[in-house]
């Protein structure tokens, strides 16, 4: 209980450079990440994700509704399968907390693998449902700031700082309503992102068409669905983050400039041009 209490007043004023979901990631390299401060992220990106990982986010009292988690929960046990997937809070603590588990049991012959695998994700669901109440309290806000630095977009690369210099060569200020959607887009199969030459997404990468059908599912939808809401600044607001993205020059935690990691990695693939 102590741990459940203290764990979210410490996330609340300290980004760790560091969580369990990368620490198991199995991905060649080292990790790419940098944190950036809430002020200096796109409203677009904010606005592009919470809309399409969670867009009651502003208006729900809780992490997520009691009853459609029971649904869904039912949905996971009988079917193996839960396609409306987690809310921001949820997937905060599963990036934060838990190891990766989706795969586990997948591939095994036996049966009792196989079921193994299930009970064990069944567990991770409700891990990640009871540690999010108390991260809940926090807020908002703070939620999708730590949320946007600690999401996946690629083999170790880890939030919007690393991702929008990565594939765009950009601040992650300077994101346009289109990145932003591509952004939103992979976060389902952000695990198989990978940059084109010179930049951008690829969008075969994982072999198997996903990352490109959430990605186009993104794009297509998303703008539109952010403009019926009054705008990206709109969206933002509902989870109190407001005003447009102040200017990075020079600021600290403003990601204003490509951090190292990020231009290793592009070196390293042989990805400039």
């Amino acid at each position: 209980m102590v741990w459940l209490l203290v764990t979210p007043l410490v996330y609340r004023v300290w980004t760790p450079p560091r969580t369990m979901f990368m620490l198991s990631d199995s991905g060649s390299g080292p990790t790419v990440y940098q944190n950036v401060d809430i002020d200096y992220i796109s409203r677009n990106i904010i606005a592009a994700v919470i809309s399409h990982e969670d867009a009651q986010l502003g208006s729900r009292a809780g992490p997520y509704h009691l009853g459609d988690y029971a649904s869904r929960t039912w949905t996971y046990v009988t079917a193996g399968e839960d396609e409306s997937g987690s809310t921001i809070p949820q997937q905060l603590v599963k990036n934060v907390f838990l190891l990766r588990g989706d795969s586990f049991g997948q591939e095994g012959s036996m049966i009792g693998v196989r079921q193994a695998g299930q009970i064990f994700r069944v567990m991770l669901k409700g891990g990640d449902a009871v540690l999010s109440w108390p991260f809940n309290l926090m807020g908002d806000k703070r939620q999708v700031e730590l949320y946007l630095n600690y999401a996946q977009f690629g083999p170790n690369l880890y939030g919007v700082c690393a991702a929008s210099w990565y594939y765009f060569n950009s601040a992650p200020s300077d994101v346009t309503m289109t990145q932003a959607a591509t952004l939103a887009g992979m976060l389902p199969a952000g695990e198989n992102g990978k940059r084109l030459p010179g930049g951008g997404v690829d969008r075969t990468s994982d072999g198997q068409w996903v990352l490109n059908s959430t990605i186009e599912r993104a794009q297509n939808r998303m703008p539109a669905a952010i403009e019926r809401s009054g705008g990206a600044e709109a969206v933002a607001a509902t989870v109190g983050i407001t005003g447009a993205a102040a200017d990075p020059a020079g600021e600290k935690n403003s990601c204003g400039a490509m951090p190292a990691s990020v231009a290793e990695r592009i070196d390293a693939e042989g990805g400039w041009h």
